[in-house]
């Protein structure tokens, strides 16, 4: 089903004129996720409806290469394009206030995190995706014992790093973007199809893909060389480092399955919907690290 970018209600397969209707309707209500999505992903000028329904069309067009490399594209676009998200400018040469807001936030993201991946397990026929959704919980989470921390920990030990005692970093109370960024997460993954919750989670881990300058981006997530050049504490190298080397497997992995799991008639639509809702949330969470940042001190 084609499904609207924001609040993911449903029309048949490949009707972007009732799909253009709905977002004219939503911006004349001044609705304000719709008015930005359409400032995002459309234009801020006013067009004719027939212009809306081709411009959604081009938004929703897969390439020759497939929904995989639709995905990498948009959200290179997004987070990595000639603007680079204001989070992602700010990790390049981390400030501590920067890596505080970081874990403070993120510790609340990862606890959703893995509740969201046992969902979709859970939900899922597939024995490869239970066993992907498996191993993503015990690097996230469990761990493997005192060589390999899970990234919670890790996690952890880059805000103790900062100057932060535990006990404080857990005492924070998530904030307010970031709780309802979480919450629809969650019902994303408890409510929609299992594929599109597997693509709106876990495309996410493209955030620390090393890979994508290749593919047209203009930054990494932050300059590889604050992993040896001493500007940030070692807590902060090893959280840092690990998503560097664990999430190109788990984004490539997860896209695969995605890829595979969406030739269902109608449902390779349904995904890109609930990709592009994803997209916002993060956009939003990310600036909610920023937000948390700015309690300790510059971010730039």
């Amino acid at each position: 089903m084609t499904k609207c970018a924001v609040c993911r209600t449903r029309f048949a397969p490949g009707d972007y004129v009732s799909l253009g209707a709905h977002f004219l309707a939503a911006s004349a209500a001044s609705e304000p996720g719709h008015v930005r999505w359409l400032n995002q992903s459309i234009g801020r000028e006013r067009i004719a409806p027939i212009e809306l329904v081709h411009r959604l069309e081009e938004v929703y067009r897969l390439p020759p290469e497939g929904l995989a490399a639709w995905i990498r594209a948009r959200f290179i676009q997004r987070f990595f394009g000639p603007r680079p998200h204001p989070f992602v400018v700010a990790l390049q040469h981390p400030t501590r206030a920067t890596l505080l807001g970081y874990a403070i936030e993120h510790r609340h993201f990862l606890r959703q995190w893995v509740r969201c991946s046992a969902l979709i397990l859970a939900r899922s026929e597939s024995d490869d995706v239970v066993a992907y959704e498996i191993d993503n919980i015990r690097v996230e989470f469990g761990g493997d014992g005192d060589a390999h921390p899970s990234h919670f920990e890790l996690l952890l030990r880059m805000g103790e790093s900062c100057g932060v005692a535990r006990g404080d970093l857990e005492a924070h109370t998530p904030l307010p973007t970031t709780t309802a960024a979480l919450a629809e997460w969650g019902a994303i993954c408890r409510n929609e199809h299992w594929v599109s919750a597997l693509a709106a989670m876990h495309a996410l881990e493209l955030i620390a893909h090393r890979d994508l300058t290749g593919d047209g981006a203009t930054v990494h997530y932050f300059d590889p060389a604050i992993l040896t050049d001493g500007s940030i504490p070692e807590g902060a190298r090893a959280f840092l480092r690990e998503g560097y080397e664990a999430d190109v497997v788990h984004a490539e992995t997860a896209l695969r399955l995605v890829e595979r799991f969406a030739a269902e008639p109608g449902l390779i639509e349904d995904v890109q919907g609930t990709f592009l809702r994803s997209l916002d949330l993060f956009d939003d969470y990310l600036g909610a690290r920023l937000e948390r940042a700015e309690e300790y001190g510059p971010t730039g």
